[in-house]
């Protein structure tokens, strides 16, 4: 099995032919799903285990659950992902605005979700969420290996950034040179238009 080591620096290939058994684990998102086989049957054995209440050191005082009205970015078909060169709210104001002319929705590399600006759920990458949209507009960010191994199995994957030689431009299907508050409200403008036709 392959997976990240060093901080996520370098890819570590595993191998152990002889031990077994052998148990890997994988994040959400990282394999696409299985067509479930309904002729396959299990066996369900039921278990009771049996707690020494007076041995928990650890109480549940109370359950609160966040109210969610966005959709899962691991579930999206276009996302549009801003990275340390949208900035602020405002920035993802703007990337909020392209998302909702295509259907989409926003998510982020988790330089912004450091940074306060974003939420964590919302975040793309090693420490985030591994994500398969058929669009991924990645949006001034550069493209650090840890952000990669969240989005690089994206079907098409559009990167505006100002640096040329930003790593993300060696994934992207369509790569362009450029300051992403030029390019976002024009993109947002046109495909407005397009749509509407």
């Amino acid at each position: 099995m392959t997976r990240p080591a060093f901080g996520g620096n370098l890819m570590a290939t595993i191998k152990c032919p002889e031990h077994r058994p052998q148990m890997s684990t994988v994040r959400p998102g990282v394999m696409p799903k299985a067509t479930p086989d309904f002729n396959r049957k299990g066996e369900i054995v039921p278990f009771q285990p049996k707690f020494d209440a007076s041995k928990f050191v650890v109480k549940l005082v109370k359950t609160v659950k966040a109210q969610k009205t966005a959709v899962d970015i691991a579930d999206a078909k276009i996302l549009v992902s801003g990275g340390r060169g949208v900035g602020c709210k405002e920035g993802f104001d703007m990337l909020q605005g392209l998302a909702s002319v295509l259907g989409g929705e926003v998510s982020s590399s988790r330089a912004m979700v450091d940074a306060g600006v974003m939420p964590h759920d919302r975040q793309v990458g090693q420490t985030g969420k591994t994500v398969r949209p058929a669009v991924y507009f990645a949006l001034g960010i550069s493209g650090a290996i840890q952000h990669l191994a969240g989005m690089e199995e994206s079907e098409t994957i559009i990167a505006v950034n100002k640096d040329k030689f930003a790593p993300i431009f060696s994934v992207a299907d369509l790569g362009i040179v450029c300051d992403l508050n030029k390019v976002v409200p024009l993109l947002t403008e046109r495909l407005k238009k397009e749509l509407a036709k």
